[in-house]
């Protein structure tokens, strides 16, 4: 694996073990996140480039909070992308305004966006219990950060957390435990399709469907955007089950990032609408605490 990006990171943070990521940085507002306003690759100014990916339009890409969460609704999966029977679960959307942030004591809470993300936006999803089956659990988050070089600190955090807290609680009842990540850059492991990929593994405990239960994450980022899809396990569910479930939902998302921020050619089709949302703008009112995040 090339030591570039995510990669380098996550080398740096096993080398200072204690320190983890923090150790990769001069300072910051949290564990693998620069300070608001700087970067994280410190006063050389290098890190990873826009995107390898997509020949992005800079005039296409978000440059306000309402501009980034106009653009992430529209290429959010409804739940049929899951497959026939997936509903919403409520709360259906989250505030874009706020996001997931593993706090110290290892349990998801919502907070405020911080300077350096323009707007992060999760859906959750649920496949209900039937044919011996238990309730399967989903979502779908995707991150507008204001450089790549931001968001590929997000990718760094991932590991940070993981290394850190192994086992996390989501919400009250709801426990991951036994977490491993694997990252690839460009061009490892057959990733063709994105600057950086991570895949998380683990088993997911919740007080309605028992457990442990298979758990998986998947994380791709494409220039300044970051976009995950999860499933939490339950009764009758295989760990491939949940990879297939995941596959096709992850790459619409990425193919509809493309479509939205690419430059546009005469040649080209028009790409999906980054104004016109898929689905009903909620905000989700619930309680955010109840309704953990990226996960």
């Amino acid at each position: 694996m090339e030591l570039g990006g995510s990669a380098a990171r996550l080398g740096c943070a096993v080398a200072m073990c204690g320190l983890l990521l923090a150790g990769c940085t001069s300072g910051g507002d949290g564990p693998g996140r620069p300070a608001a306003g700087t970067t994280g690759g410190g006063a050389t100014g290098t890190g990873p480039s826009p995107t390898a990916v997509v020949d992005a339009d800079p005039a296409r890409l978000p440059r306000t909070r309402a501009q980034a969460a106009t653009l992430i609704r529209g290429i959010m999966p409804e739940p049929s992308a899951f497959g026939p029977g997936t509903v919403r679960r409520e709360p259906y959307e989250s505030d874009p305004r706020r996001w997931a942030v593993l706090g110290d004591s290892c349990v998801w809470e919502q907070r405020a966006l911080p300077e350096d993300v323009l707007a992060s936006l999760t859906r959750h999803y649920e496949i209900p219990a039937r044919d011996g089956r238990g309730p399967l659990r989903l979502t779908a988050v995707v991150t507008a950060h204001r450089s790549a070089e931001q968001a590929d600190w997000e990718s760094a955090g991932v590991l940070e957390e993981m290394m850190r807290c192994p086992s996390q609680l989501l919400r009250p009842g709801e426990v991951l435990r036994g977490l491993t990540d694997v990252p690839n850059a460009l061009g490892d492991s057959g990733n063709g399709f994105a600057d950086d990929v991570l895949a998380e593994s683990g088993t997911y405990t919740g007080d309605d469907v028992g457990g442990p239960h298979p758990y998986v994450w998947e994380q791709t980022r494409i220039g300044r955007f970051t976009l995950a899809v999860s499933a939490r396990g339950a009764k009758g569910w295989a760990k491939r089950d949940l990879l297939d479930l995941l596959r096709e939902p992850h790459a619409t998302m990425r193919a509809g990032l493309r479509g939205a921020i690419a430059r546009r050619t005469p040649a080209a089709s028009a790409p999906p609408s980054a104004v016109a949302p898929h689905g009903p703008e909620t905000t989700g009112t619930t309680a955010p605490t109840m309704e953990g995040g990226r996960r």
